[in-house]
């Protein structure tokens, strides 16, 4: 027997999916587990344990659900007995049909009914790692599962000088605003005076990191990784760093997946569903002055920029970093 598994489509979600993936292995030990991959988070599905293949996807190059069946079809010689499906859309199903696994197991949703086998409603208000392990329970029957996320990055030297700093997200209502985002930088510069604060991001988030630290206090401190490193040497570069500040967003949850003391900053998006979800060395700051929070818009609506992100202490952020850090 063969099991395939389609991983999300975040980075975010991929890393929460790892507890599945190990759930998986764990209930089946004796059988091959392949994973399909949007294919420029491939590099991040390799550093998953227990998987034997990968099989990276592209919409550039298997266009619409005409293409993302020719994509599952190629798929049939491998003759998978059972097909987990963990995104919540449409072309993944049509994926999952078209690769004639036996089993397709996955959450009535864009038209589960039709084209799984085994379909299940998904439950409300649960945090996405224990979401994605219901799942394998419900198909099993069995409720022991690994509740706990992990990556395994390559071997790196540890430098404990040096804090990462992620201010970016996809949502402008997750993003640090650029006011706030300097005023935060100048006092991390001035209580850790002997620590190198280290930005990274993507390739397009790295003009808007640029403006952040621009002007800044102590630049001779302060370096832009951004665009510079790809999904695994990030995850290197997080595990050999002494801590992580860093909003809601992918590198939030690959951080704490490879071990690295977490403390993230919310504004909007729920921290009972989508949070980090390993407990030690993770603290979640959230202001909690608003009436609307937490809300999951990815603008905010009620003051134009996210209001929510201003209003978090600076302090609690110092208070949450001098556990990992040598300061004044």
């Amino acid at each position: 027997m063969k099991i395939l598994i389609r991983l999300p489509n975040w980075l975010g979600d991929v890393v929460m999916s790892t507890a599945f993936v190990a759930t998986v292995r764990e209930t089946y030990p004796d059988l091959k587990v392949d994973v399909i991959v949007k294919k420029d988070l491939a590099g991040i599905a390799a550093l998953i344990p227990g998987i034997d293949k990968v099989h990276p996807f592209s919409k550039q190059e298997y266009k619409g659900l005409g293409g993302v069946y020719r994509f599952g079809k190629n798929l049939r010689s491998e003759k998978y007995d059972i097909f987990f499906n963990l995104p919540a859309s449409l072309s993944s199903l049509v994926m999952a049909r078209a690769t004639g696994a036996k089993k397709r197991v996955g959450f009535a949703k864009e038209g589960g009914f039709f084209l799984l086998t085994n379909c299940y409603k998904a439950p409300a208000n649960l945090h996405r790692v224990d979401e994605y392990l219901f799942l394998l329970e419900q198909f099993t029957g069995k409720t022991k599962a690994t509740r706990k996320v992990m990556l395994l990055p390559p071997p790196t030297e540890k430098n404990n000088a040096r804090l990462l700093v992620n201010f970016n997200s996809e949502a402008e209502s997750r993003r640090m605003p650029v006011d706030k985002g300097r005023a935060i930088i100048n006092l991390l510069t001035s209580t850790f005076t002997g620590t190198t604060l280290t930005f990274i991001g993507s390739p397009k988030e790295a003009a808007f990191v640029d403006e952040l630290i621009a002007g800044a206090d102590n630049s001779e401190r302060i370096e832009n990784f951004a665009g510079k490193t790809n999904l695994p040497g990030l995850a290197g570069l997080m595990a050999s760093s002494a801590a992580i500040l860093t909003t809601d967003s992918g590198p939030a949850h690959l951080a704490n997946a490879v071990g690295t003391p977490t403390v993230v900053l919310f504004g909007a998006g729920n921290e009972h569903n989508t949070a980090p979800y390993n407990k030690h060395n993770l603290t979640i700051l959230r202001a909690g002055k608003l009436d609307c929070e937490p809300c999951v818009k990815n603008t905010c609506k009620l003051y134009g920029i996210p209001k929510c992100m201003q209003l978090l202490d600076e302090l609690q952020m110092i208070n949450a970093l001098t556990v990992y850090l040598p300061h004044a």
